[in-house]
């Protein structure tokens, strides 16, 4: 969502007339996040969202693209990929794969409520049924086996007491995954990243899920526990939100009730969920590369949270 990659106007124009959305009126570089280049695009049709995809491939990307298409099929609001004529819906701009998709609306709720928590559990829980069915596969790219490889990297930059709470969370994440609590969980597609800033609200209406370029075939409970991170954690800090949690458990489970593997194992995958969004922000963080626009997020926030979740580990009577 940074500007890795320049694309004129002249270069997004005809992108948006091979897919028959009409001529641009308007290129705006979108500020926030560190992945993929992204732009607006605004056309006498109406308004996209184009991106160029900096680290994921060819190969890769039709797991990401056809999974939107296919939740999209069945009424999730998620963003629709366009495709040009013959169907294709990955394209290719600046020798960089691109896509593009179109603008939700509503805007992204940062300072949610009870009702707002609510209303992503039960779209989340509808999310991962629609995508049981899903054909393709492709693992979650930022899981267990990336948290292992990376954490030499980000190690050096760590104080003493920094270095121990993520060797020793990373252990217990091992740990968990050879559990046979761990294997009964259900499992599917999953966003791997529904932050406040990826879903779009008009009022307390939910309009729609997006950004789904770290998605990948995880436990559903990994998902909701991503979530809950964000969702239901008080930004300075870092602490759990009760009331919120609730909402969302509550609104999740009343699509799809949680299964007792997933009730034993939630206070361990939020730890997992921390643990995942520190290692990831202190790599970005310590290992940035070049880019218009980028920002990349505090590491220490997702210490604090993981430190929460280790401390005050939520109670079986939260979860009921």
């Amino acid at each position: 969502m940074a500007v890795f990659t320049e694309v004129t106007p002249t270069q997004a124009n005809d992108l948006m007339l091979s897919l028959n959305l009409g001529s641009l009126t308007e290129l705006r570089g979108i500020e926030g996040g560190i992945e993929n280049t992204n732009y607006f695009a605004t056309t006498d049709q109406g308004e996209y969202v184009l991106t160029l995809f900096e680290r994921l491939t060819h190969a890769q990307l039709p797991f990401y693209l056809f999974l939107m298409k296919h939740l999209a099929g069945r009424g999730i609001p998620v963003p629709d990929p366009a495709a040009n004529r013959d169907g294709d819906i990955l394209h290719s701009v600046n020798g960089k794969p691109a896509a593009v998709v179109n603008k939700l609306k509503g805007k992204s709720q940062l300072q949610p409520q009870a009702v707002h928590c609510a209303a992503v559990g039960d779209m989340l829980a509808r999310m991962h049924l629609a995508g049981a069915d899903y054909s393709r596969s492709q693992p979650n790219l930022r899981g267990l086996p990336w948290w292992n490889e990376t954490l030499s990297l980000v190690l050096p930059h760590l104080d003493k007491a920094q270095q121990a709470l993520l060797r020793s969370e990373l252990a217990y994440q091992n740990h968990i995954a050879q559990s046979s609590a761990y294997a009964a969980l259900p499992r599917g597609p999953v966003h791997a990243d529904l932050f406040r800033d990826n879903v779009m609200f008009e009022g307390e209406q939910l309009t729609g899920f997006f950004d789904f370029y770290f998605a990948g075939v995880d436990t559903w409970l990994f998902d909701l526990a991503v979530c809950m991170n964000d969702w239901c954690i008080d930004l300075p800090s870092g602490l759990h939100a009760a009331e919120r949690a609730r909402a969302m458990l509550h609104g999740y489970s009343q699509v799809r009730p949680l299964s007792a593997p997933e009730r034993e194992l939630l206070p361990g995958l939020l730890r997992a969920g921390a643990l995942r969004f520190w290692i990831s922000r202190l790599w970005d963080y310590h290992l940035p590369r070049e880019a218009s626009m980028l920002k990349p997020h505090d590491p220490t926030h997702f210490e604090r949270v993981l430190r929460g979740r280790v401390d005050h580990p939520l109670l079986a009577n939260a979860i009921d």
